[in-house]
């Protein structure tokens, strides 16, 4: 195998250093990780402007991401995806939009702030969501 000359081996380090600065990361999607901390079971979610409390059961943690929005054929982007706190901006064809704030107290108890438009008509809401239990 031929020798390289000091300049030459300069010049290969430099490229083969910027390859690795340049070179693009692997992207991760977001994960949402957050969600999968919270215990599984029935929550119970107290809405602060006074509404009636709704009992949902949670089986992954997602189900408090559309709160006001049942449809399944939604796309969600994350906005923030970080250890204690998420914020997902969604949107439902033919049914509105909404972006919901999580941010986890306890693996029993959250935060909730949402806003968007179910239908036509506008929504915003605060509420705390609580583990009482298993699912029934």
């Amino acid at each position: 195998m031929p020798r390289l000359s000091v300049v030459a081996k300069s010049a290969l380090a430099a490229g083969l250093a910027g390859l690795c600065v340049f070179a693009p990361a692997t992207a991760q999607a977001p994960t949402l990780a957050m969600l999968d901390k919270l215990e599984k079971g029935e929550w119970e979610l107290r809405f602060r402007d006074g509404a009636a409390s709704k009992r949902i059961c949670l089986r992954s943690g997602r189900e408090l991401i559309q709160l006001r929005h049942n449809a399944t054929n939604c796309s969600r982007y994350v906005v923030e995806d970080g250890a204690s706190e998420i914020t997902v901006q969604y949107t439902c064809p033919g049914d509105g939009y909404g972006r919901t704030n999580i941010r986890r107290e306890t693996n029993a108890l959250v935060q909730i702030d949402g806003q968007g438009i179910k239908g036509s008509t506008p929504f915003q809401f605060a509420a705390e969501a609580r583990r009482v239990g298993a699912c029934r």
